[in-house]
């Protein structure tokens, strides 16, 4: 996995929150050509999102389900999270891990929608008191 660097631009400047970090992996590479790449940072998902899908929708499904947690996470990022190639046909899934606070609030709610819809189960908010214990 390659090293990510935070920082801001400043008047034209790259301002890194880790430098002393940032210059210990450039010595690695001394004399050999690199890839730089600058991108604005986006919210990852937050440990509040991580907690209610596992512990409230992932759990409350494989009750229903009797799927085992992975196998559920499975079969949502299947249905909710996936795409197929139009070159390849292949299914691309997309990683949760990697999705960012506003794809994923989408993501919570399409499961939502299809457990009531389908399954007729309640999957509630992750800001909402619990009705139960799980």
């Amino acid at each position: 996995m390659n090293p990510i660097f935070l920082g801001r631009i400043e008047h034209g400047k790259l301002i890194l929150d880790s430098p002393d970090r940032f210059r210990v992996l450039l010595s690695r590479y001394e004399g050999q050509p690199v890839e730089v790449v600058v991108r604005k940072k986006k919210s990852q998902r937050s440990i509040l999102q991580n907690r209610a899908y596992f512990g409230i929708a992932v759990k409350i499904l494989c009750l229903h389900t009797g799927f085992n947690r992975e196998e559920m996470h499975d079969a949502l990022k299947q249905k909710f999270a996936s795409r197929v190639d139009e070159k390849t046909g292949l299914t691309i899934i997309e990683s949760t891990a990697d999705m960012d606070t506003v794809r994923f609030c989408q993501y919570y709610e399409d499961i939502q929608r299809w457990a009531i819809e389908f399954l007729g189960v309640y999957i509630p908010d992750p800001n909402e008191p619990p009705m139960f214990e799980l």
